[in-house]
């Protein structure tokens, strides 16, 4: 999952100065037992209504078999709020590391 393959790289995303947060549709309760069994060393937030999900554009349709789960999606924002990447992740043991690739081609784009 590739939660697992950001919590393996947290340090890396940190001292980038990166801000790693999850999110699901699952309670706190529960986002807080999943992310101490993962040992994530950041955030999950939960959006039982799903609000943030529409926003973002990963909600089901609600008679989708899995409407109850957001789809896979990540999204490099920068300090202004601005989606520069959006990731569909189908690779997830490669996923953190596609991130951390384009987070430091933007931040030397930036230093330009």
């Amino acid at each position: 999952m590739e939660g697992q393959g950001l919590r393996d790289s947290a340090q890396q995303f940190a001292d980038l100065g990166a801000v790693i947060l999850g999110a699901s549709f699952d309670t706190p309760a529960d986002n807080l037992a999943f992310a101490a069994a993962q040992e994530y060393p950041f955030r999950l937030l939960s959006d039982i209504d799903q609000t943030v999900g529409r926003a973002y554009e990963v909600s089901r349709p609600a008679d989708h078999r899995y409407a109850r789960f957001p789809r896979r999606y990540s999204y490099l924002i920068d300090t202004d709020g601005i989606i520069r990447r959006a990731y569909d992740v189908t690779d997830v043991e490669h996923h953190a590391e596609h991130v951390l690739h384009d987070l430091r081609e933007l931040l030397a784009d930036a230093a330009e």
